[in-house]
């Protein structure tokens, strides 16, 4: 690690910079952010997993608790279209008058256009939404100026022609009417995908914060500001003002910020970023996670201090036994709802109606670089490491057997199997480190994964993964890596999981 990288940590003291550890990791991208008071609230897009976008809530910008999901019904959250990838995109979430507000893209229900709702509590219940088909295209933002009227600025997109520029429109939220026709902002420095809009006012200025460059390596954080939210906006003279491009940083992509005000005054901001681990060109496996830096203001201009917050990071210890109630607000299904799949079990645990598609699995984020996790079944059940329905690998005990299982694209192998000789089964999956040495004496991978179950005599190893399949870079797409549980068989049952990181994140 570079020397002015590694003074940001201090392993004495357990305290970390949050320039290099995410405040959210794991698959938690495009952060957005608002405050009521002393209590923030952050929101991140959730793509194809259901209930959509999980919300947090915090007193010190560094120390999150989730405290519900936004799209928790089927009205607020369309399944047109289904697949990886696809479902809820970059938002804004701000509070006015009294009311937080909430929009979004689905691009599972893409031709609806933007999906608004709001709520009293921002742990829910969210309204029902209001669509806005005049607003076509992703990463919609909403801000209010003195008179009340309320803006609408969005990255205008097909999924035919594609990006199309930056657009506003004031907007009627009680209709999701546009009070004018849409008319072009900013379009940002000249970098490939400008998107991302956020629209702050700040002192006498409006700033217009956009992404730029695409959401990998080469992503970045560009502004321009105005006397008038409408514009005409002048870019900083200092563009980009935040990238970690063509840097030996540990955490790259950043970009997609979204600003916050302290009751101090300060600003401080949000913004997505990966850590690529392996050999080139680097493999990052969590998806895009969520960062936290502070914002100077220098000329009229804001100025990154991404190393302000140290920190703790937190305990991301997850164990679960299914006790009464609802689910834990961790669990998501991709292209389905818990409700139709799971049944909780007289006798404990959950049993599942189905298996062999994405909506057939319970999934959770995994949030660490090194983790073991344990699900231990009853007759029959399956744990899973999946990036999307075709790069995935699980351990599954059914029929007396317990099986090893990977799939990469079109393949599907099985790796190794025993005999249990009995029903209660622990499964277990790891993420370790490589076993081989970096390219090009090795294969340089970011970990090994780990396929192995107790049937009662201790565990026994099935398999030894390369990790790069189960990494953006291999399976493409904007999600992370999720532990998933669900069962071959509808009269087996999974007893319990447990999820705990190997050491620091």
């Amino acid at each position: 690690m570079p020397e002015p990288v590694a003074a940001l940590l201090d392993a004495e003291l357990g305290t970390s910079s949050a320039a290099i550890e995410p405040i959210l990791p794991g698959f938690h991208p495009d952060p957005t952010v608002c405050r009521v008071g002393d209590d923030y609230y952050l929101a991140n897009s959730s793509f194809e997993y259901f209930p959509g976008a999980p919300i947090f809530h915090s007193r010190d910008l560094v120390s999150w608790t989730q405290i519900g999901n936004i799209l928790t019904t089927r009205e607020q959250f369309r399944r047109t279209i289904t697949g990886p990838s696809t479902g809820i995109y970059g938002s804004t979430l701000r509070f006015h008058d009294g009311r937080f507000w909430f929009i979004t893209t689905n691009v599972s229900d893409f031709n609806s256009g933007q999906v608004l709702v709001h709520a009293v509590d921002p742990a829910g219940p969210w309204s029902d939404p209001v669509f806005v088909p005049g607003a076509i295209g992703i990463d919609p933002d909403l801000a209010w100026d003195d008179d009340g009227i309320c803006y609408l600025t969005w990255h205008v997109l097909d999924f035919v022609v594609g990006g199309q520029g930056i657009a506003q429109a004031p907007i009627d939220l009680e209709t999701g009417t546009l009070l004018e026709e849409p008319y072009p902002v900013w379009q940002g420095s000249g970098m490939m995908a400008a998107e991302g809009p956020h629209l702050h006012r700040v002192g006498e200025y409006w700033y217009l914060f956009l992404a730029e460059g695409g959401t990998e390596r080469g992503h970045c954080v560009t502004v321009a500001r105005a006397s008038s939210p409408r514009g005409p906006f002048e870019p900083c003279p200092q563009n980009p003002v935040f990238t970690h491009r063509s840097s030996a940083h540990p955490v790259q992509n950043v970009g997609h910020a979204d600003l916050v005000e302290a009751p101090d005054g300060r600003h401080a901001v949000v913004y997505l970023g990966a850590r690529p681990k392996g050999s080139t060109p680097g493999f990052h496996v969590l998806g895009r996670e969520t960062y936290l830096g502070g914002i100077d203001w220098v000329d009229g201009w804001p100025v990154f201090d991404e190393a302000r917050f140290d920190f703790t990071p937190g305990d991301t210890t997850f164990s679960d036994a299914f006790g009464p109630g609802p689910l834990d607000v961790r669990w998501v299904v991709a292209d389905g709802e818990a409700e139709a799949l799971i049944d909780r079990h007289p006798s404990g645990g959950l049993s599942f109606f189905s298996s062999g598609t994405a909506a057939d699995l319970l999934c959770f984020r995994v949030r660490d670089l090194e983790w073991t996790a344990e699900a231990v079944v009853d007759h029959a059940g399956e744990l899973r490491l999946r990036l999307d329905d075709r790069h995935w690998c699980s351990i599954e005990h059914n029929q007396g057997v317990v099986r090893a299982t990977v799939r990469i694209g079109d393949i599907e192998q099985e790796l190794g199997q025993f005999e249990s000789g009995t029903d209660l089964v622990v499964l277990r999956l790891q993420a370790v480190p490589p076993a081989s040495a970096p390219a090009p004496f090795g294969h340089g991978g970011p970990d090994d994964i780990l396929l192995s179950a107790d049937a009662g005599d201790g565990f026994i190893e099935l398999a030894r993964l390369d990790g790069r399949y189960f990494a953006t870079e291999i399976a493409a797409g904007f999600t992370g890596r999720m532990l998933a549980i669900g069962s071959p068989d509808s009269d087996g049952r999974v007893l319990s999981v447990n999820y705990r990181p190997a050491r620091r994140r």
